[in-house]
């Protein structure tokens, strides 16, 4: 499993909250609805986003933003506009005085704004929950990133999320999903990704966090990793800790805990069903490191995420 990979299979939409925008200036609504990951797409006219106290960013027809939550951030035509709605948890809108905004401003299906036919057109796309096996990759994503993405994948979403038909909510999900991949993808070619992504195209340390990946329930060593790359343990550990920031078996727990994080929320699942999956002997193992790294113990976090 690689690294966009391991993101995608924790968030993968599920029933995702998607919704066409439109407007006519002057607007300003307020996000801080706590979503982990929202996609903002431009499809006609142009916007500002920026979260509090950031310079603002502007998108234009084929640019997608990324938010990454619980930050708040506000889109707008422009920076002064006084914010008109705000987007609370559960996606509740309401004036900043508090009356209820979503069917006053309610256009057709899955589509919201204060005009029909507005200049400005944007199309949101909300992750409402988030599979641990992602975290390391959030963490690794800037609160606001700005992708241009000139893809059909765009306009493609922009016909489908008005209609209304059998198995549309699934359409829906895959075309966000693919849409967050392609930004992604593009964002880890960029020389600014952090250090661990691009460790993967490194001859030592690529391999070894590739096998690290593929097989967390393996009881891996320095030892056994150097061998088959080919190199010596202190080479291997060298190089892994100045590329990704860490010792190979401290990365290695990281994502065994972040994989049985994610395992947990599975129905009908157990710290002793889950132990081996991740390479731990038996539950009270898997328990005392996974309280280590989170500071919960596993019942404690499935019961903080309602599973």
């Amino acid at each position: 499993m690689d690294a966009i990979a391991g993101l995608l299979d924790g968030p993968r939409a599920r029933g995702a909250f998607l919704l066409k925008l439109a407007f006519d200036g002057p607007w300003s609504v307020r996000i801080q609805d706590e979503s982990p990951i929202a996609v903002i797409s431009v499809v006609r006219g142009a916007a500002l986003i920026f979260g509090d106290g950031d310079e603002p960013i502007r998108l234009e027809p084929g640019d997608v933003a990324v938010a990454r939550g619980p930050r708040p951030y506000t889109i707008a035509d422009a920076t002064g506009t006084p914010v008109q709605a705000i987007v609370h948890p559960g996606q509740e809108c309401k004036t900043p005085d508090g009356q209820e905004l979503k069917l006053a401003w309610a256009l057709g299906t899955r589509t919201w704004g204060n005009a029909a036919d507005g200049a400005a057109v944007l199309m949101t796309g909300v992750y409402e929950s988030a599979g641990e096996i992602s975290s390391r990759l959030l963490r690794a994503l800037p609160p606001l990133l700005v992708q241009r993405l000139d893809s059909p994948l765009i306009a493609l979403l922009a016909d489908e999320i008005v209609k209304d038909e059998q198995g549309q909510e699934a359409v829906l999900d895959r075309l966000l999903d693919l849409i967050l991949i392609a930004v992604l993808r593009a964002y880890f070619a960029r020389p600014e990704a952090p250090g661990w992504y691009r460790a993967y195209a490194d001859p030592v340390v690529g391999p070894a966090i590739r096998m690290l990946h593929s097989e967390p329930a393996h009881p891996w060593t320095i030892q056994e990793l150097a061998h088959r790359i080919g190199v010596s343990r202190a080479a291997l550990a060298r190089r892994f800790n100045d590329l990704v920031g860490e010792p190979p078996m401290a990365f290695l727990t990281g994502w065994r805990i972040a994989l049985a994080a994610d395992l947990l929320l599975e129905p009908g699942a157990t710290v002793g069903s889950v132990a081996p999956q991740v390479g731990y002997g038996s539950s009270f193992a898997l328990s005392t490191a996974f309280k280590r790294l989170r500071g919960i113990s596993p019942q404690q976090y499935r019961t903080a995420t309602g599973t």
